[in-house]
């Protein structure tokens, strides 16, 4: 299997704009937890990064095992990475779509660095004053997107796995928060949980 292509970041690494962060989100249409971003910035200079990271796709293709393999490589390969999050209280307040870009804000700010260029998957950042792009399915075309996917679902499930600790009976740890026939057969036996 071929991996993603590095076409657009080179593109831009040769325009000077050699720090781009790559952003995607997991948890767009869970019934339950919180939407949490992911902000990955690729080394311009390594010259068989799309090699070592052939593995990496769009989260929603990869096996729970892959991504949890692929989590520490992409981290170690990365100049740098954030993680954000939004809690189900401000999505439910705000709506996803502005729970969505505050959870990538909250991955940018986590960077250690700020970046020069976005490529962000489906949306832009219009409160973030840095030159972007948004990208209809870029986790699926765009390697540093596609990798702050898999990020961003890692951390999601684990802090789902957690949550299923505290609040046990809804099998967060087995569906995740999505609307699964377990997680609505919970729903109608316990009620939501707060």
């Amino acid at each position: 299997m071929d991996g993603l292509g590095l076409e657009l970041e080179r593109e831009l690494w040769e325009a000077g704009y050699r720090l781009i962060a790559g952003l995607d989100e997991a948890g767009r249409g869970a019934w339950a937890g919180p939407v949490v971003a992911a902000a990955v910035v690729l080394p311009p200079d390594c010259d068989d990064l799309a090699s070592i990271l052939c593995d990496v796709r769009d989260s929603k293709v990869l096996s729970p095992a892959r991504r949890e393999a692929l989590f520490p490589l992409i981290c170690e390969v990365s100049l740098a990475v954030g993680i954000g999050m939004a809690s189900a209280q401000f999505i439910d307040d705000h709506g996803i779509v502005a729970a969505t870009r505050q959870a990538m804000s909250m991955a940018l700010h986590n960077l250690s660095f700020v970046p020069h260029y976005l490529l962000i998957d489906a949306l832009t950042l219009p409160d973030v004053d840095i030159p972007q792009r948004g990208l209809i399915k870029g986790d699926a075309h765009i390697l540093s997107i596609a990798a702050a996917s898999v990020l961003a679902k890692v951390s999601r499930d684990r802090l789902m796995i957690t949550l299923d600790e505290y609040q046990p009976g809804y099998g967060f740890a087995a569906h995740k928060g999505y609307g699964t026939p377990a997680h609505r057969a919970a729903l109608q036996r316990l009620g939501p949980c707060v």
